[in-house]
């Protein structure tokens, strides 16, 4: 029988429905593209994902993220460049494209005996996507700006003391806490950005939350907790502008130290403790405090349950000044002691428009804070929790995520 003509109208792509309000990722569908068929398909695509596909300039910064793609792709996901990786090679067709539309009409071709090229083209643009995000995420023109004045709040108040000692505190007070070490986060690099951009549901730059950071390292586990209320106090955290989803504590168990915390208080006062004993026995009841691997909450899946800390994520409001108004104003002036009628470059620039030109800029911006103490930080730095796992299982979390129908297709064995 055949089917009404009118039927097509009233037919959902459930992929890409479950996407737009089932909160699945594009990466993550069955299909990466809709159907196209023809190069103005293509572009007409481009233009609604805010691409003009007849300006030279996007034409060719397009085809750069395409040959990035391919290299990133060859490093990390591919044996040649991971000894992790898939046992793959990138097809010829791929090698022999030469204009980016090419690539999209390979990847929404049906046609018998072009499934594998379609899969090959979906992973590519798969990780295309994924560069442009990192790309076009325009706070990252202000990083320098906002790791200075981020880290600034924190070096206002880190000083060594005799013996060379590291502290956080003020200086000649009673406020201070002791540390082993105190240290910033560089920024990210560019393949570590699109790594975990890869395999975060999100995709998007905007999304990460640890360009930024800044990790503590105390002597005991109590000083932790000294540290955070330092903190606190002194303004350089804003709990309220905190992201409480993102706060993770796999060290104490807080309301059975919060219990801990006044038996020592009462036994402090009376039996008039010197702080040196408090101190132990604030110690000793706080290790008690420890929390299982089982009871540890919420963490990033990459991270082994053996993995010890305090980390949460802040966010403080970034004041940027544009040096250009300062360098412009400059040349007004210059151009006033000039005779406008008679030199046109001084008319020219004192008639000019400047309302539009960002003058101070602000916004917040999101930095990790970490906090261990040096039992926890020796542990972590050993074994499955040692920062190169990490990275591994990231790398191996991406490429599972980005070759899914590949590795289903091939019928591929991935441990």
């Amino acid at each position: 029988m055949e089917r009404p003509s009118y039927l097509q109208k009233y037919m959902f792509d459930w992929d890409i429905l479950d996407v737009v309000v089932g909160g699945k990722s594009a990466l993550d569908t069955k299909n990466f593209l809709g159907p196209m068929s023809s190069i103005e398909q293509v572009n007409q695509f481009l233009k609604g994902y805010g691409l003009d596909p007849n300006d030279h300039v996007t034409k060719a910064e397009l085809f750069g993220n395409f040959q990035e793609a391919l290299q990133f792709i060859k490093r990390y996901f591919l044996k040649e460049g991971n000894p992790d990786g898939l046992d793959l090679k990138l097809p010829n067709s791929l090698l022999m494209i030469s204009d980016i539309s090419q690539l999209f009409l390979m990847a929404t071709d049906d046609s018998p005996g072009k499934k594998e090229d379609k899969l090959w083209a979906e992973v590519i643009l798969k990780v295309m996507h994924t560069i442009m995000h990192a790309d076009k995420d325009l706070r990252s023109n202000y990083f320098n700006i906002v790791q200075q004045q981020i880290f600034d709040r924190f070096y206002k108040y880190i000083f060594r003391g005799e013996g060379d000692k590291l502290f956080i505190g003020i200086k000649g007070s009673d406020k201070v806490v002791p540390l082993i070490d105190f240290e910033t986060k560089s920024k990210k690099t560019r393949e570590s950005v699109i790594i975990k951009l890869l395999h975060k549901a999100e995709n998007v730059a905007e999304e990460l939350f640890d360009r930024v950071g800044v990790r503590f390292v105390t002597n005991s586990r109590f000083d932790t907790l000294r540290v955070i209320r330092f903190l606190v106090e002194q303004n350089i955290v804003i709990p309220h502008n905190n992201k409480p989803s993102r706060a993770i504590n796999t060290m104490i168990d807080l309301p059975r130290f919060k219990e801990a915390h006044q038996r020592v208080l009462k036994m402090a006062i009376r039996n008039n403790l010197s702080e040196e004993r408090f101190l132990g026995a604030m110690e000793r009841a706080i290790q008690d405090c420890n929390l299982s691997r089982e009871s540890s909450g919420d963490r990033n899946k990459f991270t082994a349950k053996s993995y010890q800390s305090i980390q949460f994520t802040c966010r403080q409001l970034i004041e940027y000044k544009n040096p250009f108004l300062g360098e412009f104003n400059d040349l007004r002036r210059i151009a006033k002691k000039l005779n406008p009628e008679e030199n046109e470059l001084a008319r020219r620039v004192l008639s000019m428009d400047i309302s539009l030109v960002a003058r101070d800029i602000r916004f917040f911006y999101p930095y990790e804070i970490q906090i261990v103490d040096h039992q926890a930080f020796v542990e972590n730095s050993q074994g499955d929790a040692s920062h190169q796992e990490y990275k591994r299982q990231q790398v191996l979390s991406a490429m599972k995520r980005v070759f899914k129908s590949m590795i289903e297709y091939k019928n591929l064995n991935i441990t």
